[in-house]
């Protein structure tokens, strides 16, 4: 028998992947797959969140003193110079008391938030809850990757509708004690992404309540916190601190990224904090799941920590993009100024259409909200509208491609 004739085997793979959604970059490409822009024009990327911004020298520089550590295995904790500068930063950032973040036991170094964020489900989703199949909280709409964490995770994800009705922000009155009952992780990422609206302190104590109450992990995707227009973002450990009790931090985890606070993604460093008990577990979890950031991009991480200086110019650019935005837009589309983030959230009409009209005509490329949305209980998806723009390019090109965004849409 030829070896052509023997039947091959196809593996069966995990049947969760059929029910995960198509992530939005790769649906994007194939919705413009066809589509191809008009001659002699400069694409302009509008549709990631990838900072353009020069990150800071320290950055390099601390790379370059600590590259004889390159050969060494990293610990899956981190260093305690790590640790400690984490600490140090969310005690200024947040007005905590010196010891409220015990840095050895409430911090854990990430690749970024993204993998933390997905690897989290896998910690926080059990088998059953109240009975039934647990439940993940998900604002609508979201971040792809919580979406993608809740399903391989065997959860229920539950959409949480953040529209203009509800600040931007889930109404966590509208959801039914017998969800809250199964609920066993809500996401909540505050500035939002794509909205950029920001949590009240009195919001995140009221989420933070309700977790500890139906016994579910809270986990605050704070990675924009650092972008922001008028005033600083509260924080979800502010929100803990003011609730006191034996254990504070109870049930609460957040997350924060050097990616866009110090324009470093491709440094793939971030930090979980939080409850001592789900970072014991965290921990262990990631012992057998991934490797730990480089020795020295941890070094190369705490001194960006510690550093104010890029954090308040790179704010001031983005400050200026959107005033640049607000220039344009103002009126129309359904512009608003964010208050956090550096994302603009526009009612176009028909956010695919738009897309595909504003590669052809002017090689401009933004992402069409539907990706980030799911239909609603009545059906009706209300990310269809909407388009996200990125504000990541310097303030010249954003009012540049704005006017002609505007004027292509009129």
């Amino acid at each position: 028998m030829t070896e052509a004739a023997v039947q091959r085997a196809v593996p069966a793979l995990n049947g969760r992947l059929d029910a995960l959604t198509d992530y939005p970059f790769p649906r994007l490409a194939a919705l413009l797959a066809d589509v191809t822009p008009r001659a002699n024009q400069q694409p302009v990327l509008l549709s990631v969140g990838e900072p353009q911004h020069a990150p800071p020298a320290l950055l390099e520089q601390a790379l370059r003193d600590n590259a004889h550590l390159w050969g060494k295995y990293p610990p899956v904790a981190g260093t305690p110079d790590f640790r400690a500068a984490v600490a140090a930063w969310l005690t200024r950032r947040y007005a905590l008391p010196e010891g409220f973040i015990e840095a050895d036991r409430m911090i854990l170094p990430a690749s970024g938030t993204r993998e933390a964020l997905y690897l989290l489900a896998q910690l926080a989703v059990p088998e059953r809850k109240a009975g039934r199949q647990p439940v993940v909280l998900i604002p609508n709409p979201f971040y792809a990757v919580y979406q993608g964490a809740t399903v391989m995770a065997g959860a229920e994800p539950v959409y949480l509708a953040a529209t203009r009705e509800t600040g931007w922000l889930p109404d966590l009155a509208a959801v039914t004690e017998e969800t809250w009952a199964r609920t066993a992780l809500f996401y909540l990422c505050t500035p939002a992404n794509p909205q950029g609206a920001v949590a009240s302190l009195e919001y995140l104590k009221q989420a933070l309540t309700l977790a500890r109450r139906h016994g579910f992990v809270l986990a605050v995707d704070e990675c924009y916190a650092e972008i922001w227009d008028k005033a600083p973002p509260a924080g979800a450990l502010e929100a803990a601190r003011g609730l006191g009790g034996p254990d504070p931090l109870a049930n609460l985890l957040v997350f924060h990224s050097l990616s866009k606070r110090s324009s470093a993604a491709g440094l793939r460093s971030g930090f979980i904090a939080g409850d001592p008990n789900l970072i014991q577990a965290f921990s262990r979890l990631r012992n057998y799941a991934l490797a730990g950031n480089p020795l020295p991009a941890l070094a190369a991480a705490a001194a960006l920590w510690r550093d104010e200086a890029h954090v308040e110019e790179n704010r001031r650019l983005y400050r200026a993009k959107t005033d640049a935005a607000e220039a344009v837009l103002a009126g129309r589309f359904g512009f608003y100024r964010p208050a956090g983030g550096f994302f603009l959230w526009l009612d176009v009409g028909d956010g695919e259409q738009a897309a595909r009209v504003l590669w052809r005509e002017a090689a401009i490329r933004v992402l069409p909200g539907a990706y980030l949305t799911r239909p609603d209980a009545d059906g009706r998806n209300r990310g269809q509208a909407f388009i996200r723009v990125a504000l990541v390019h310097d303030t010249e090109t954003v009012a540049r491609t704005l006017e002609r965004m505007a004027r292509l849409l009129a």
